[in-house]
Order: C-alpha cells, then structure tokens, then sequence
C-alpha cells in the first residue's frame, strides 16, 4: 500500500504539471494572440511555479534508495576543542532541527549530553516523516566552523570541529538479528533537563555492539525499560545503516564519502570570521549567507551532495534546476 501510494502521487503529480503546461502555453498563445499582456504575464508566472515543482519532483527521483523513505536518527557529536566545539555542536543540532521544522518533519531529543560550560557533548534526534532518511543521508560527517570564539576573551579566530551521523529507522519487515550476548547494556542516571524522576535514578540506557563498537543511548523516557527499547531501535538501525554502506562500497568502491568518520575528512566548512562563506568541500556548493544555512536553509547542499552521489557528477545538475 505504501508503495501505491507513492506511484499514486508521482502519477498525479505527473498529470497535475503536464495540465498546467498546457493550459498556461494555450493563455499565452490567446494572450498575444488579443494582445492582453496581463494575461501573458498570469500565464508566465504559472510557468514558473510549475518548474518550481518539477525541479523539487526531479530532485525526489534521486530518493531512490532502499531506506530513503524511512524516518532517521541524527546524532551529533562534539570534537575534541572543549567549550567551543561543544558550542558548534549545539548549533549544528539547532541547525538540523531548524531544517525539519521548515520541512514539516516532527522530531523528538532521544538523548542529549550537556556540556561543561555551554552547548552540548552529543545529541540525538529522531526525526520522522516521508523521505527524511533520503533527504539528510548526505550529511554524515564532519562539519568546520571557523569564527571569532565568544568564549575567548582575547577574541581570537578559532577553528571547531562536530560530526554528525546519520542512519535509517528500520521498518518492522526488515530483521536485524542481534542478541543480547553480542551486545554490553550499561545503565546511568540521565544528565540535563528532564524533571526529578529522570535525574535521579538509573534510568538511562547504553547499549554497545561489542564486535563493531557501535554505541547507542537513550535517555528521554522516565523509564528504563522504555529507554532500552528505544535503544535497541537504535542499535538494529545503526547496524542496518552499516549493511547499506557495505553494499554501497562493494557495489561502487569509488564511493567513499561515508566512510569513517575522522577529523581532517570535512564534508562542509562554515566560515564567519573573516568572511561569511559556508562550502561544501564535495560538491564545491558554496553560501554567503552562513545565517540562512546555520538557520535551516541546507536544501540546496543536499540536492547537490544527492546528485553528485547518485549521478557521480559535481551537483552542476542541481544548479541547472535553478
């Protein structure tokens, strides 16, 4: 049914915008023909909002992969910097969040880890809607921030650095098969916001999978055994995600963007000091307008990293489309 929905939509979709080009070329036709340049002009503005909505239905042709429907896990990490990349991190998940809000996406913290003075160690968030694992799948890997620290009281230039990871919410069919023996739980009181209950008691949940070292938590629930499920949801989708990358690389050895996560393997610098420039280091995609990005404005990054991944061009594609 799933399925069929989605042909559904594509079909309609497809009649929907060939309508509207006919009826907007057969205006123009009758506009010049009675010299009425209003209605040339209605007619020319309709065109442009159909090849608004063709370019954004081109771009979804490139969500083709197996998991890309399915909603995703974002995780961010902080590097190694302390308070200021601690800060970055705060903002990349401020960021992210900001992004699945203008697209309509709902989400929910699974777990965050304050920082000592500000921003955060690490967070998840678990953000559900059509498309959003297809969508942010590009933006696994390590993210650079260059800026005047306002934690420097000398007001120098410091370099951060934050990964973010991205992997799929398996659906019930898929079956991922792990036990409790391959795997180590540990249980901690949570840290951060959260209401007495969740503060003081053991209810956080840690699973690590011992033979890849994947490591999961999750601290949202006042319940243990909540927390653990969400965790094990978590583990299988991670694993799930590992397979994928797998096939990827066995089936396409040139494609190596998401491969371990180090620092030196940046996949995007955002520039505010001494000048404002955020560029996507594999697609050569460049912003001069860090505010719109760091405020959620990542569509055209994501298109271009999603062409150049799927056609193993440069994004220029992405560009045409504008």
């Amino acid at each position: 049914m799933q399925e069929r929905t989605r042909l559904d939509d594509q079909m309609s979709a497809y009649k929907l915008l060939s309508g509207g080009l006919a009826d907007a070329v057969d205006l123009i036709d009758l506009g010049e023909a009675e010299g009425e340049a209003d209605v040339v002009a209605e007619a020319e503005e309709q065109l442009r909002e159909i090849h608004a909505e063709a370019s954004k239905r081109q771009l979804e042709t490139l969500l083709s992969g197996e998991a890309d429907a399915n909603n995703a896990f974002l995780e961010v990490h902080a590097g190694a910097g302390g308070t200021e990349s601690q800060d970055w991190a705060n903002m990349l998940f401020r960021m992210y969040s900001r992004w699945a809000n203008a697209h309509k996406y709902k989400f929910e913290i699974v777990e965050e880890s304050d920082g000592e003075e500000a921003g955060i160690k690490s967070a998840t968030l678990h953000i559900k809607g059509h498309n959003a694992y297809g969508w942010l799948k590009t933006e696994s890997g390590v993210h650079r921030l260059v800026r005047i620290s306002p934690f420097d009281s000398n007001a120098r230039r410091h370099t951060s650095f934050a990964s973010v990871w991205i992997f799929p919410e398996i659906d019930d069919e898929i079956e991922v098969d792990v036990s409790e023996k391959d795997v180590r739980i540990d249980t901690y009181r949570a840290s951060g916001a959260g209401g007495q209950h969740v503060n003081t008691t053991d209810s956080a949940v840690r699973i690590t999978h011992i033979a890849s070292g994947i490591v999961v938590q999750c601290q949202n629930e006042r319940s243990q055994h909540k927390n653990k499920a969400t965790a094990w949801t978590m583990l299988r989708a991670r694993l799930y995600e590992k397979e994928l990358q797998e096939r990827e690389t066995a089936a396409q050895a040139q494609a190596d963007a998401k491969t371990d996560i180090g620092w030196g393997h940046q996949i995007r610098s955002y520039v505010l000091q001494p000048y404002q420039l955020v560029k996507d280091l594999r697609t050569g995609v460049e912003s001069t307008n860090p505010q719109a990005v760091l405020d959620g404005d990542l569509d055209g990054f994501m298109a271009a990293s999603l062409a150049a991944r799927v056609e193993g061009g440069t994004g220029e594609v992405i560009e045409d489309l504008d």
